[in-house]
């Protein structure tokens, strides 16, 4: 599992030679602070349009921007762990900025995957896929399974409600 959580400089490298032999590479992002159904639906979907899925990871940094300070609940090295240890991930690449735009530069996925309520809206990744002839694809969504959602539920457990 160790050796699916790299760095940018070597997932590059990997990336390339996977190229080199033929593979669709397709990769993701996203915070996976707390795993749920919804999270493994959408890896596994997006997973099967490619031979090679890699997942670029938002840092604790980069989810604290995104989500505020009482978050991630889980810290990165954790979540890697986590992600890693799903069969359809091939690599996870951790990120410290707040869109995976930088790590979309540096390794040029085939296509850059996205849940489907983003479908139809202008996102960064758009416009990075664009520069070396990528493309965005979008797979669906789980309703009502969401890491806030399960973080909600605790409160009101732990309030008694």
């Amino acid at each position: 599992m160790k050796n699916k959580i790299v760095g940018a400089d070597k997932l590059r490298q990997v990336v390339s030679r996977l190229k080199n032999e033929g593979k669709k590479v397709v990769a993701t992002s996203g915070c996976f602070d707390i795993i749920h159904a919804g999270h493994v639906t959408y890896l596994e979907e997006a997973a099967a349009k490619g031979d090679v899925f890699v997942l670029f990871l938002n840092s604790d940094s980069s989810v604290k921007q995104l989500k505020g300070d009482l978050r991630p609940i889980v810290p990165q090295q954790e979540r890697a762990v986590v992600i890693a240890g799903l069969g359809c991930v091939d690599y996870v690449c951790i990120f410290d900025e707040t869109t995976p735009c930088r790590m979309i530069d540096i390794i040029q996925p085939d296509s850059f995957i996205k849940g489907g309520d983003y479908e139809g809206k202008w996102i960064p990744e758009m416009d990075a896929t664009a520069k070396y002839g990528g493309n965005v694809e979008y797979v669906s969504m789980v309703d009502g399974c969401s890491t806030t959602n399960i973080i909600e539920k605790i409160m009101r457990v732990m309030k008694g409600e």
